[in-house]
């Protein structure tokens, strides 16, 4: 086939793929309808996670499975929109990391709300100014981030839904490097890039901010300032990257999460996420783990934080394998309710597939 044929068919090709992507659309908006009846959230989770899992099963190239889910999320992101128009609220200004991730898991057609803090983020899902929020919970190098621990122990929003996003730090100033003599960025950001500072910039001040976005902002329009942050917000902000992927280690993930009013229905790979206090006596925490051994059930994190009401009284934060629905997991929440002085589910949600930036 000669090359005005191949382009002829190609359209040809477009105009069936445009026709099946508006009657899909057309399929997604009369469930919409029957979701707002039965007065369900408009996004699924659960639907999404089997979406990608379908994909991953279906597709044999030569388009990568990859590329494939990234045009998926924009189809979903814009039947959501249509379906109502949704607001996410995430921890601001604009290119934030949070931000880059919002956008991975929403797409480009939903409304993003920049908030201040975490706190916020909760308080607009909370009080119904946002229909989602995205907040920080981990970095695989860093640890955990406390904030938002802490907020669970009062809010009574659930983990909807995780995203695991690939994070790459550059360093965008108008200046060259040898000029640099002030790094804004946040301290956590600093963390993950401390040897390549000490190494390359050993005598500049390092000043933290409250986002890299508003790192980006500072360093602007300062002479010998530079910024610490994503691409977008080298480019938002017309600030030169002097050096990219200056992070410690390659593998830099963070971990974040989706908060929203409901919690999403089983999938095939699900996690939960719960809060618990032990009662203070000797072995309670190798009792509470016990249970987990006993029911055959994987735990992927356990993390402490101090309750703020008792010097030395502690939560701890257990994420583990399967859905609280499920009777297997639910005996064992039963088991370990009965046996500790504290125990609130913060949610159950398909594990994360990994995006990068």
């Amino acid at each position: 086939m000669d090359l005005p044929g191949i382009r002829k068919k190609i359209d040809e090709l477009d105009k069936k793929v445009i026709d099946l992507l508006n009657e899909r659309t057309r399929m997604a908006l009369e469930v919409g309808k029957i979701k707002a009846e039965a007065g369900k959230e408009v996004y699924a989770p659960d639907r999404e996670s089997e979406i990608y899992r379908r994909i991953d099963e279906i597709s044999k190239g030569p388009m990568p499975k990859d590329a494939l889910k990234t045009i998926y999320r924009e189809i979903m992101s814009a039947s959501l929109a249509l379906e109502k128009p949704l607001m996410i609220a995430y921890l601001g200004p604009e290119a934030t990391f949070t931000h880059l991730a919002a956008l991975s898991k929403f797409g480009s057609s939903v409304q993003y709300f920049p908030a201040a803090g975490i706190n916020q983020i909760f308080q607009e899902v909370e009080h119904k100014r946002a229909d989602y929020g995205v907040v920080p919970i981990e970095n695989s190098i860093e640890g955990a981030v406390n904030h938002t621990l802490d907020m669970f122990f009062e809010s009574d929003l659930k983990i909807c839904s995780e995203i695991l996003f690939k994070i790459s730090h550059n360093l965008m100033s108008q200046s060259e490097r040898k000029q640099i003599r002030r790094v804004y960025s946040k301290a956590e950001v600093f963390g993950q890039c401390r040897v390549w500072l000490e190494t390359n910039l050993p005598g500049a001040e390092l000043v933290e901010t409250s986002s890299t976005a508003a790192a980006a902002q500072k360093a602007q329009n300062e002479v010998q300032a530079a910024a610490i942050g994503s691409r977008l917000a080298a480019t938002l902000y017309n600030l030169p990257i002097v050096k990219g992927d200056i992070q410690d280690f390659a593998g830099n993930m963070t971990r974040f999460l989706v908060i929203s009013r409901q919690m999403p229905s089983p999938t095939r790979s699900d996690k939960t996420s719960v809060l618990v206090s032990i009662k203070d006596k000797v072995g309670a925490l190798h009792e509470l783990l016990r249970f987990f051994r006993a029911s055959g059930i994987n735990m992927t994190k356990i993390e402490s934080r101090p309750s703020k009401k008792k010097a030395w009284d502690y939560y701890f934060f257990i994420d583990f394998e399967g859905h609280a629905e499920t009777p297997k997991v639910r005996k064992m929440l039963d088991q370990i309710e009965a046996r500790v002085k504290f125990l609130k589910i913060l949610g159950s949600y398909p594990a994360s597939l990994e995006k990068e930036t």
